[in-house]
């Protein structure tokens, strides 16, 4: 099966969050797909730890071999959808661009984010509960 794999989610694995085995245990076995913007997300991400002294760059380098190491297929955004999805849930078009995904290929979407998960309900797209 496909899961739609969003940044939180990808992040509590790589940082070792508490929800991390959970993560693990509904993701092995399926495909992982999401927007190629994921590894310039991460990077933001890891940008954002570094400004709340919550994460070291020797900790983001091994962070970004865990991430290289989670097989990851990538789906290029229907730019308008996601532009329309963005304009209707009043979010940025990068979390939009997970919703597209999730949309157009028919795949739950996994997530952390109380608000994308919210948004993704009212789009009636299927969310998993971690």
């Amino acid at each position: 099966m496909d899961v739609v794999i969003d940044t939180s989610a990808l992040i509590a694995v790589i940082v070792g969050e508490p929800e991390r085995n959970r993560i693990v245990e509904f993701t092995i076995g399926n495909t992982l797909i999401g927007p190629g913007s994921i590894p310039w997300e991460i990077g933001n991400a890891f940008s954002a730890m570094f400004k709340q002294n919550k994460l070291t760059l020797d900790e983001a380098h091994k962070g970004l071999v865990i991430f290289d190491s989670i097989p990851l297929r990538y789906i290029k955004p229907d730019f308008v959808n996601a532009l329309k999805i963005s304009k209707q849930a009043n979010m940025y078009a990068y979390d939009a661009y997970f919703l597209d995904c999730a949309i157009r290929q028919k795949a739950p979407l996994l997530t952390l984010d109380r608000k994308l998960k919210a948004a993704a309900q009212n789009l009636n797209v299927e969310t998993m509960e971690v």
